[in-house]
């Protein structure tokens, strides 16, 4: 049997999808499995033994090159000639869902009332029911395993094997992880504001538990951030810009992460290292609480349909409580 699925973005969303795998494996063992994805996504995939090829697009360069289109198009039914048996686009978007139709003759999805752009629905000729403000990670095993004719449980869920994979990490992580102290990875930023903890309690929580914590960072901005962090604190230690590969080498050794809702904070629960994820503006349902994998958050109610992005709510998180658990799960 040869299996697509579509996933294109973004990190943490990957992420979730990737637990299926494995359970898609243990059930159709001789499958093939190929994963289409964004080129930027595309390291955090990679070394997966589950996957057997790894397709890419570049859709996000249409934002700025509107004639790319046809280079893309092209490209996925270049892929199309794999002949799949199934194509299964586990996002729910316009734009994956018509990726998936170009891929194969009969693509599945989320039901119109549960994709997250009901449009996309017009695209499946499998079409999955499964609520949209259910755990994200539940939605995206149901989606991958109902069409292919069983059921991931959640109790194989929280049993999961570790999924993200690492070969020729760059060395200088090493250089950087204490042999003496607790290594706490820290997540800083995400892609809205209103989703990052306050730098200055970040730093409070360091101060706090005096272990060896490293701050992460993918742009300009992110990094002054972190060095401003460093230079506050005598805990914070700021990493050089790590790729993805290297960034799951990183997660993978540290003793605990703790960062925002955002992609490389759900790195850890795929890599079933502890984690503590902060929400402020977004549902707690997006992940998975486990004994090593914990959360806190804000005050605020959330509304998963219409998620509010000037709820700053997460800037009232006492670190208290953060440096509470920090201590426990270490």
């Amino acid at each position: 049997m040869k299996i697509a699925i579509v996933k294109l973005s973004a990190l943490g969303d990957i992420v979730h999808a990737m637990v299926a795998l494995q359970f898609i494996k243990a059930q159709y063992p001789d499958a093939q499995i190929d994963w289409l994805v964004e080129q930027s996504f595309t390291e955090v995939l990679r070394h997966n033994p589950d996957i057997t090829n790894l397709l890419t697009v570049n859709l996000k360069a249409l934002k700025t090159n509107k004639a790319a289109i046809f280079q893309q198009i092209k490209q996925v039914r270049d892929y199309a000639k794999n002949h799949y048996d199934l194509v299964i686009d586990a996002q729910g978007l316009i734009k994956s869902a018509i990726t998936a139709k170009l891929l194969g003759k009969k693509p599945a999805g989320f039901d119109k009332n549960s994709a997250r752009e009901k449009t996309a629905a017009w695209f499946y000729d499998i079409k999955v029911a499964c609520a949209y403000n259910s755990n994200t990670i539940d939605r995206n095993a149901f989606v991958l395993s109902n069409p292919l004719g069983f059921a991931i449980t959640p109790e194989q869920i929280l049993n999961k094997q570790p999924f993200l994979f690492f070969q020729n990490e760059d060395p200088i992580i090493y250089d950087t992880l204490s042999n003496d102290k607790a290594n706490i990875v820290l997540v800083i930023s995400s892609t809205w504001e209103s989703r990052n903890y306050p730098a200055e309690k970040f730093i409070k929580v360091a101060d706090a538990l005096q272990q060896n914590c490293l701050v992460v960072w993918g742009n300009e901005a992110e990094k002054q951030k972190a060095e401003s962090m460093a230079s506050q604190s005598e805990f914070i230690k700021v990493m050089p810009k790590l790729d993805l590969n290297s960034l799951k080498a990183l997660i993978a050794h540290a003793d605990l992460l703790i960062g925002n809702d955002t992609g490389p904070t759900h790195i850890a629960w795929g890599l079933n290292r502890p984690s503590i994820t902060i929400f402020g503006p977004t549902p707690v349902s997006r992940v998975y609480q486990t004994a090593i994998n914990k959360v806190v958050k804000s005050a605020s109610i959330v509304n998963p349909y219409k998620l509010n992005k000037q709820d700053f709510s997460i800037r009232d998180i006492d670190e208290n409580e953060i440096i509470t658990l920090a201590r426990a799960l270490l």
